[in-house]
């Protein structure tokens, strides 16, 4: 299992750690992993305060979430069911 260490780095402040985390690219970094087959669209690294943006990486995550629910969900249905049938 890999685990991450610090969001910004070594010399990072708990405010840098908490930019990170409101950009969106950490979060999408982690749910990429999470889902390595997802076909949602690659954020924006480098968002420097720009709130649009932000929104944008926010936006993507939130697709990438229901897109892995929405397919593991179908995947457990599929499998109750099969499971019920016989």
């Amino acid at each position: 299992v890999k685990t991450f260490g610090q969001l910004a780095g070594k010399d990072g402040t708990k405010l840098l750690e908490y930019v990170e985390l409101v950009d969106g690219v950490y979060l999408n970094d982690i749910m990429l992993q999470i889902n390595p087959k997802s076909d949602i669209q690659r954020t924006n690294k480098k968002v420097n305060n720009d709130s649009t943006l932000r929104i944008q990486n926010l936006s993507i995550l939130i697709r990438q979430i229901k897109s892995y629910y929405q397919v593991s969900g179908r995947c457990h249905l599929w499998c109750f069911a099969t499971l019920c049938s016989t």
